[in-house]
């Protein structure tokens, strides 16, 4: 038996290798060309230090000078002392080129196609199956597009979770004169080829462990439909609420498909929110962070994953200050109109 392991990297690299059941992690990474950090391989320098972020695992020995107890309770690990029992993924806090780690994945896309949802958003799909293998990414993750006949590349989050087919959708925000804005309203058609680099970024799923509050502002929520497509496949999924913002009613997307997520998860909970509302909108309107409810968060510990652009990701981590809210976790992506990029 092999498991599927992601490696996620601080520069946002991920790589995916294959571990042999109860191989040691390190092992595995090496045979596949990926040189992890290592000193004594004896789990006493703490040199080969990750975190298992999803997934199951055993750990041998390890010194308490290398890990602490809270350390392992955080399910911080040592490389060369973890084996690997299901498919996982683990972060590294350094960067991916201290370990020879390669370029990402740089693969042929074809447009299959486009929805214009509305003056400010679109919906691209793209047939990746000219990469002859499954294309692996961790649920919430991005790709960059090369926009055609330019040197422009800009980053978008996957809107679903991998497949065997590698059919990929990505939610995309058009500005007024953006580079991939005006070729997907000017220019893009069905056929047309796109070069794509993945997986890429640090923003995804983590083990679900409690109950999740998921925040999605425009486009954000892309990186939670991949998520939500994935919970929804589990047998008992968690509590999920979803809380998604845009500026104007036509800006929603995917009304159909998150509404379906209610029919196979029953504990899932969607609520749009408009901030700039129609005299006929009748639902929750203004911003996010107006409509978060402090005592309904304070009875169970939670994660918040958030994202979209950075005032809202700023407001609502304020608003979280602000209530003095305890036992959370939180995890964020924040949208960069200038050159779509990632933090």
């Amino acid at each position: 038996m092999t498991h599927s392991v992601a490696l996620n990297f601080a520069d946002g690299k991920t790589f995916f290798i294959s571990v042999h059941n109860d191989e040691l992690l390190l092992n595995a990474a090496i045979r596949q060309g990926i040189t992890l950090p290592l000193d004594c391989r004896e789990g006493v320098c703490g040199t080969c230090q990750g975190q298992c972020e999803t997934g199951s695992y055993e750990q041998e020995y390890v010194d308490e000078e290398a890990l602490s107890a809270r350390d392992l309770a955080e399910r911080k690990i040592l490389a060369c002392q973890t084996r690997v029992k299901s498919n996982a993924a683990f972060y590294f806090d350094h960067n991916s080129d201290i370990c020879n780690a390669g370029e990402s994945l740089k693969i042929e896309t074809t447009v299959t196609a486009l929805e214009l949802v509305s003056e400010t958003t679109a919906i691209l799909h793209v047939d990746a199956s000219a990469y002859k293998q499954p294309l692996h990414f961790l649920p919430g993750q991005y790709a960059r597009l090369q926009i055609p006949n330019s040197e422009e590349w800009r980053s978008y989050s996957f809107a679903n979770r991998p497949n065997a087919n590698n059919q990929l959708q990505f939610l995309i925000r058009l500005l007024p004169n953006g580079v991939m804005s005006n070729y997907l309203r000017e220019h893009c058609e069905v056929g047309q080829r796109i070069f794509m680099e993945a997986p890429l970024g640090s923003f995804y799923l983590r083990e679900v462990e409690r109950p999740l509050v998921f925040i999605a502002g425009g486009t954000g929520l892309s990186a939670f439909l991949g998520m939500l497509d994935n919970i929804a496949e589990q047998p008992n999924p968690p509590a999920v609420h979803l809380y998604y913002g845009v500026n104007q009613e036509a800006d929603l997307c995917e009304q159909q498909r998150l509404h379906a997520y209610s029919q196979r998860m029953p504990n899932f909970n969607y609520q749009p929110i408009i901030s700039q509302a129609s005299k006929q909108w009748t639902g929750k309107t203004g911003y996010i962070q107006d409509h978060l409810n402090k005592d309904q968060l304070a009875e169970h510990a939670f994660d918040m994953y958030l994202c979209g652009p950075p005032p809202m990701i700023e407001a609502v981590k304020s608003w979280l200050g602000d209530q003095a809210l305890q036992n959370y976790r939180i995890y964020s992506e924040k949208f960069l109109q200038s050159n779509n990029s990632r933090v």
